[in-house]
Parts: C-alpha cells; sequence; structure tokens
C-alpha cells in the first residue's frame, strides 16, 4: 500500500501527549476570501486571519475538561488523557488536510516496512511510526459542510467524530454518517420550534430570511413542512450568500420592507445578520420583530451593536442550552503565556488583547519577526484576572459546554472500553491494567461511544440517539436596559417537541405586553368565511358575510354552516335562532288593513240593509223580488265576515272553516244573483203571445228553491271535503327565511279546486244570462247592474289564481282576502249603489211609473 503525501496540515495547532491522545478541530481564525460551499481539496495558500475569541473559548474548554478528567479518580484513573488541536479556519479543505494530520501522522508513505497509523478495512490498527501523535476520536468540526467532508474519511477507517457545532438534520443519516455524533441538537428541532411559536402567537404571515447553505436550506424545509395545514404561510424568502453578502444584504432588507409580515425568520450566521441590520438601518425599517436562529440569537456583537438597537428589538431567539460549569472562569482568568511556552493560541490571544509580545525572548517565539518586532514586549504583570470580554465571560457557556460534554463523552466511552469486562476494576483501580490503551482500536471506541450513559458532572444525564443527543434549547428574548443597551433574557426551553414558555417575561419590539400582529388578512370575524384570494398563498383570504340561514360562530371559518329547517340566522349571522311562525295576523299592518275593509264592508251592508227594510214597501226594494234582494245582502254580510276568519293564528277549527264559510257564502251570493237575472229574463219574455205561463216557473217559492238548490250543491261538496281530507294547521318550512310560515295546508287540492270552479261556474252562467238580459227594455233593468258586478266578479277571481299561486308565504291568505273582500265590494257598489242613490237621493225616481217608463 502507497499513500502519497498531501501537505502538512499548517503550524496552527496545539498538542499535549498523553496516553490517549483526542484530535480537535475548531476555527479559530477566519479567511475572509473563502467560501463556504467551498468543497475543494486544493490547499488554500492564503493564511488564516482574524483571531476569534470564541472559537478560543472552546479550546481551552476542551482543555479544561481533560484536565479535570486528568485529576478525576473515578474516571479513566490511571490513564492520561492528551489533544491534539488544529485551527481549520472553517474552510472544508484544511478541515481535511488536518484530519490527514490526525490519523497519518506529518508523513503519509504507508508500507509494510514502515508502519504507519492505517486501517486494514477491518478496523484493524497499524502500529504507528514513532513520534506520530495519531488519534482514536476526533472533537469537531465547527461547520456542516467540513463535518460531512471529515466524518466521510473518518467513516472508512471508523474513526468516531463528535461534533459540537454542526446541526445540518442531514448528518443524523447513520448510512451516510455512521461514525458522526455530536452535542448539539438537530435543526429539525429549532425549526420546529419556530414553527410552534408562529402558531401559538397566531402568526400567519413570515417572512423568512436564510443562509443561502444547507443550515439554512435544511431550516426552511422543516419549518414548511412543520406550518402546513397550521394556517401559516411564508410571506416571501430571501437568501444571503457569503460571496455577495452586500448585495444580498440590500436585496432582503427591501423584500422586509416591501412585504406586510410583521415577524421576520431569520437563519444565517451573525456576521450576515449584521449586514443585513445595517442594510435596514438605512431604509429605517424598525418595527419588524424578528425571530433568531441559535447562529446569532445569542451574538454578543450583535447584542452590542448600535445599529441593532434600533431595527432589532425585542427578538426571540432559540438559542444552545447553556448550562455552569464550575471552574472554568477561574482556569480562563489563571491562564498566561509564562506557564504554557508552547501554546501558540494563547500567545496570539495575548498580543491581540493586551498589544504586546508575551515571549520575553523574542527568538524562542515561533511567531514571524516583523510581527514580534510590531509589538513591544510584555512587562510580565498583564492577567485576565480584570478583563471582561466574550473570552471570559463565563454566564452562558452555550457551545463550550457543548465541547465540554463531547470531551465527556469520548472520556466514558474510553473508561467503558478500558474497564474489566470481569467487573474486577474498582473505581480507584489502574484501569490500564485490565486493557492496555497503546492496543485501542477506532472502531472499539466507535461501539463503546454508541451505548454510553452517564451523568455529567452537572447532573445531567447523557446518551446518545444515533448520531444526537436529546434535544435541548434555551428560548431567548433581547430586552432593553434602562441604559438602551439589550441584555439576554431567557424566557424558556425547548426539550424535544415540547415547548415551555413564560409569555408573561417576554418583551415585544412594541414596547408593550401586546403580542405583534403579522397577517396577510386579518381574521374573519364570526359571522363571515374566508375566500382564498386569487394566486396568492392561503394566508391572503377576503371575508365574506355568509348568506342568510347561514351561520359561523368563530373567527377564521372556511365555511358557513346551515342552519336546520326551524332555525335561521340572526341578524349578524353567528348563531341559529328558531324561526318565528309567520301569519297574517291582526296586529300587522295588513292584517288590520284587510280587518278594516271587512268590518267598513260588513258595516256598509248592514246599512244598506237598513235603507233597503226602511223602503221596503218603496218600488225600488220591490222590484225583481225584494226578499232576494234581502238574502244577497245577508250573503254579502257573510262573504266580508268570513274573510276575518283567514286571518289570525291557522288552528284546526279555522282552517276547517275558513274555505267552507267562503265557498257557501260566496255560492249563496251568486245563486241570488243568479235567480234574479233568471225572473228578469222570464218576466221579460212572459210578456209576448203565448208566454204568460213562463213566469209561473218563476214564482218566489221557485226563487227561494233555487238558492237553496244551488247552495246545497256547495254544501255537499265542502261537506264530502272537510269530512275526507280537510286543510290543517301546517308549518310551511320550505320557505328560507327568518319565519316559518304557518298556514292551512290544503291537504287535498281537488276539493279546493271543486268549491272554486262550482262559485266560478255559477259566475260563468250568471254573466252570460245577465248579458243576455241588458239591454231590454226598461228604466231600471236590474241585469245591467248585475252583468257589471259578475264582469267584476270574474276579472278578480280570474287574477286570484296566479296571484294566489305565486305569492310566498302568509301574501298566499292576503291575496285569498283581498280578492274575497273586492268581488264582495264590487257586488255591493255595482248592484245596490244605484238603488241606494234612488232611494236616498232621487226619491222623485222611486215610483212604479218611472220604472216602467221604457
Amino acid at each position: 500500500m502507497s499513500c502519497m503525501r498531501w501537505g502538512a496540515a499548517g503550524r496552527s495547532h496545539l498538542f499535549q501527549d498523553g496516553d490517549i491522545v483526542i484530535g480537535g478541530l475548531f476555527n479559530l481564525h477566519h479567511q475572509p476570501a473563502a467560501r463556504d460551499d467551498d468543497f475543494t481539496l486544493q490547499p488554500h495558500n492564503k493564511p488564516c486571519t482574524g483571531l476569534q475569541v470564541l472559537p478560543l473559548q472552546y479550546i481551552y474548554a476542551m482543555l479544561f475538561a481533560v484536565e479535570e478528567i486528568n485529576h478525576s479518580r473515578t474516571l479513566l484513573p490511571g490513564v492520561k488523557l492528551g489533544y491534539h488541536i488544529f485551527d481549520d479556519c472553517a474552510i472544508p479543505s484544511l478541515s481535511l488536510k488536518s484530519t490527514f494530520s490526525l490519523i497519518g501522522g506529518d508523513s503519509f508513505n504507508c508500507r509494510p516496512a514502515q508502519p504507519l497509523y492505517c486501517s486494514s478495512g477491518k478496523g484493524e490498527e497499524v502500529q504507528s511510526k514513532k513520534g506520530s501523535s495519531l488519534v482514536p476520536l476526533i472533537i469537531g468540526c465547527a461547520t456542516t459542510q467540513s463535518s460531512k467532508i471529515v466524518s466521510r474519511l473518518l467513516a472508512s477507517l471508523f474513526v468516531p467524530m463528535i461534533s459540537y457545532l454542526a446541526s445540518c438534520p442531514c448528518l443524523s443519516d447513520r448510512l451516510q454518517y455512521p461514525t458522526f455524533f455530536r452535542t448539539i441538537p438537530s435543526d429539525v428541532y429549532q425549526a420546529r420550534a419556530f414553527a410552534h411559536l408562529a402558531i401559538r402567537f397566531n402568526w400567519s404571515w413570515i417572512g423568512v430570511v436564510i443562509t443561502n447553505t444547507a443550515y439554512g436550506q435544511m431550516a426552511l424545509k422543516v419549518f414548511q413542512e412543520e406550518i402546513q395545514g397550521a394556517e401559516v404561510c411564508v410571506a416571501f424568502v430571501a437568501t444571503l450568500g457569503r460571496e455577495n453578502i452586500g448585495r444580498d444584504a440590500r436585496r432582503a432588507a427591501l423584500a422586509i420592507q416591501a412585504s406586510t409580515a410583521r415577524v421576520i425568520l431569520v437563519f444565517s450566521w451573525y456576521t450576515d445578520v449584521g449586514k443585513l441590520f445595517l442594510q435596514l438601518d438605512k431604509l429605517n425599517v424598525t418595527d419588524r420583530l424578528f425571530l433568531a436562529s441559535e447562529a446569532w440569537s445569542t451574538s454578543g456583537n450583535l447584542l452590542q451593536s448600535p445599529v441593532t438597537r434600533k431595527v432589532a428589538g425585542g427578538v426571540l431567539g432559540v438559542a444552545i442550552r447553556s448550562a455552569p460549569v464550575p471552574g472554568f472562569e477561574h482556569y480562563l482568568r489563571s491562564l498566561n503565556p509564562s506557564h504554557r511556552p508552547h501554546d501558540r493560541f494563547l500567545y496570539e490571544f495575548w498580543e491581540k488583547e493586551f498589544g504586546c509580545n508575551p515571549s520575553s525572548n523574542a527568538s524562542s517565539n515561533k511567531y514571524p519577526a516583523d510581527k514580534k518586532a510590531s509589538l513591544p514586549p510584555c512587562s510580565g504583570t498583564e492577567s485576565l484576572e480584570e478583563v471582561q470580554n466574550l473570552f471570559t465571560d463565563t454566564s452562558q457557556l452555550r457551545v463550550t459546554y457543548n465541547v465540554y460534554l463531547a470531551v465527556y463523552a469520548a472520556a466514558h466511552a474510553l473508561h467503558s472500553l478500558l474497564s474489566c469486562s470481569n467487573g474486577e476494576s474498582s473505581s480507584g483501580q489502574n484501569i490500564s491494567a485490565c486493557y492496555s490503551p497503546k492496543h485501542i482500536k477506532p472502531i472499539e471506541v466507535l461501539q463503546h461511544l454508541k451505548s454510553v450513559n452517564f451523568t455529567t458532572p452537572q447532573g445531567e444525564l447523557f446518551y446518545f440517539q444515533g448520531a444526537d443527543i436529546p434535544a435541548k434549547y434555551d428560548l431567548v428574548n433581547w430586552q432593553k436596559t434602562p441604559d438602551g443597551s439589550f441584555k439576554l433574557v431567557q424566557i424558556g426551553r425547548v426539550d424535544g417537541f415540547d415547548l415551555h414558555l413564560n409569555e408573561s417575561a417576554i418583551q415585544w419590539n412594541t414596547g408593550s405586553n401586546q403580542v405583534p400582529i403579522s397577517e396577510c388578512s386579518a381574521n374573519c370575524p364570526p359571522g363571515t368565511r374566508k375566500t382564498i384570494r386569487k394566486g396568492k398563498p392561503p394566508c391572503c383570504f377576503d371575508c365574506v358575510p355568509c348568506a342568510e340561514g347561514e351561520i359561523s360562530n368563530k373567527s377564521g371559518s372556511l365555511h358557513c354552516d346551515q342552519c336546520p329547517l326551524e332555525f335561521w340566522s340572526n341578524g349578524e349571522q353567528t348563531t341559529c335562532v328558531p324561526r318565528q311562525l309567520d301569519f297574517l295576523s291582526f296586529n300587522e299592518t295588513l292584517g288590520i288593513t284587510l280587518t278594516a275593509a271587512a268590518v267598513a264592508g260588513t258595516t256598509v251592508t248592514a246599512a244598506v240593509f237598513v235603507v233597503f227594510l226602511w223602503h221596503r214597501h218603496t218600488p225600488v226594494v220591490r222590484a225583481n223580488n225584494s226578499e232576494l234582494s234581502f238574502l244577497l245582502l245577508v250573503s254579502l254580510k257573510l262573504c266580508f265576515l268570513c274573510s276575518l276568519v283567514f286571518i289570525g293564528r291557522p288552528s284546526v277549527w279555522s282552517c276547517r272553516f275558513q274555505q267552507a264559510t267562503f265557498g257557501i257564502s260566496f255560492v249563496l251570493c251568486v245563486s241570488c244573483l243568479q235567480v234574479k237575472t233568471m225572473v228578469v229574463l222570464a218576466a221579460f219574455r212572459s210578456a209576448r203571445p203565448g208566454a204568460e205561463a213562463l213566469i209561473r216557473w218563476f214564482g218566489p217559492s221557485q226563487q227561494r228553491g233555487s238558492v237553496c238548490l244551488l247552495t246545497c250543491v256547495q254544501i255537499v261538496i265542502c261537506a264530502t271535503w272537510l269530512s275526507l281530507s280537510p286543510p290543517v294547521p301546517h308549518r310551511d318550512l320550505g320557505f328560507r327565511g327568518s319565519k316559518v310560515t304557518f298556514e292551512c295546508a290544503m291537504e287535498s287540492v281537488v276539493g279546493f279546486s271543486l268549491v272554486l270552479g262550482y262559485i266560478g261556474l255559477l259566475a260563468c252562467t250568471c254573466l252570460i244570462l245577465a248579458f243576455f238580459a241588458r239591454k231590454l227594455p226598461d228604466n231600471f233593468n236590474e241585469a245591467k247592474l248585475i252583468t257589471f258586478s259578475m264582469l267584476i266578479f270574474c276579472a278578480v277571481w280570474v287574477a286570484f289564481v296566479p296571484a294566489y299561486v305565486s305569492s310566498p308565504g302568509k301574501y298566499t291568505v292576503a291575496v285569498e282576502v283581498f280578492a274575497i273582500l273586492s268581488s264582495s265590494y264590487g257586488l255591493l257598489l255595482c248592484i245596490f249603489a244605484p238603488k241606494c242613490f234612488i232611494i236616498l237621493l232621487r226619491p222623485e225616481k222611486n215610483t212604479k211609473k218611472h220604472l216602467m217608463t221604457r
């Protein structure tokens, strides 16, 4: 086997020997020209610049944990842990090169004659070259891209890797990354936490800004999946690319300004978010609430920025859970280059913090001479005891605590591997006597790491679920202090899929306790329903009032519910109320009007009756059988009075008597008119020679008998109808309205048709007879009056049929009452008005001579 040397890992590393050496990859420096998606394996010629103090704290968290373990009597007793830490600048190619150095030594020539740390493919270790510091486990990397590349390499060699910051859900795939572990939760959980926050606070219209990497794209995908069906929509998606951050930040700021969304979710790095806030400040956009991912929710640089204070008040963020590490602050503040002469990272930090060269002997320092010459020598009195910066701040240890946990997870896996299988080892025994650290195989560490289960020094139960640990986050809120700066306040936590939140502790960007509103359309109130706007997301809608008879009793209804048949919607369309019974009542205007007309008709008829009775011996009254005239007035009075039976609440008896009284009264009335007409015809016909006997067939007895016979036919029809299928009170639920028509239902249309048909038959016969007698010679020919009255009568009832059929509800009854009154008034006025005029106003014409004048 021959392996070609790819290149040295670089000079930026930190090493301490031990029985077991674990590797570490940290992005202590950054290289601005490098791209996040740089997968090239070619070495970068540009040096890494810009020391970052937070990653430096992570490194010393690893060193602190190693020292704690080395001093422990219960964890790896008798075994000294060492470390070999590289700065990969968050560049995938440098991460890969550093990994080669950790697992293969500085030279990479593998021959059987020259053993080197390699793998046979079965996880068996090949003895390393003397002086090489080869590791069975690596703590790192910090970025997802570097973790992907390094993990694929380590998987082929069965070397486990524990990341403290790579949170992409893709790394949970055990098929692609079987040796990858991490002490930071997957981004799935924080994306779901944001979805739950949006649902909880009814933010239905949310803008999203993501970094144009797997970190942002995966978070957006999970967020969109989680809000499906929850009435939450994404207003826009803006991306921030590291290579074009200025232009992308400007475009994202314009999208935020143009959108009506008042809540903006940002999944990006704190440096990119700072650029975005600068652009928002230029646009004077200061009324948005930002939801911060863990990558920037606790950023000290943003919290202290004056621009942030203007545009990003009340930020709600998901943060990596924090935990105290006892003794760590004292450890950091006691660091001094004089005690760690080979610690190049500490030397560089010292130069940056104090502006002096910490080496008393410049020749012993390995930094470039021109850099050393530019700084004066340190006095030796410099100390971190009074320094307040991100490096010495241990109030909220988040990623630092993840590194601390990763080291302890590795130590417990090694302890389990080195412990005696027969249980002879005790907590105070030298476990190396059971299993030599020199013979540790990475695949064995991997197996024990999978089943690691222990309680941390902080009392927390720790174990892996596949590649991940149980998800735990802090929910934080940026709150203003009296001096105008921001402070980070914990307002809740995320435990797996559960969200625990203290809403009363939140300080919103509005400065009040009222939750900000972010919606495309205001929620539809009760009584309306949503209609989605064409071409718009479901969260953009119009509110349409429910139709009559339909209700929606809650806000945001998608449809209106139909009320049951016996109920109707109230005026606001929010609830169904019982439908009111609707009938032609004596208390309403229409009922009062018809009642008044009926009473007036009855009164006038009674008055005419009195006039005729008082002048019963006069020729006008006695002409053409005064007995029939009185009977006609009685029948007309019954016609007027029968209309009152139709008004009022229907009952069983009123329904039965309505049509019967109407039919009998009108048949009696028309029968009188028909007999009168026949008498007129017979009288004039009898005046002809040879026709004297004709009048004898129309004497008083025959006239009364004829009226009774014709009326009895209607009585038989009505009796048969009412006995077989009488009208009954009925609630007409078919008419959709707030009222239920309470009416007399015709159970038998045939019966009602026979009643009307018989009246119509008599009326038509009477009209024809009267029409033939209208020109008979006489000064007072009653046939003319009967003709006019029957024309009016027939016209009214011909118009009645279509009006009756088409009228809704109680107006059906009103039409029939109107027809009864109209026809009754027509008969009364046409027949009796002229006679009363002569009797009362022209008494000189009320003589037999005048009436007989031709």
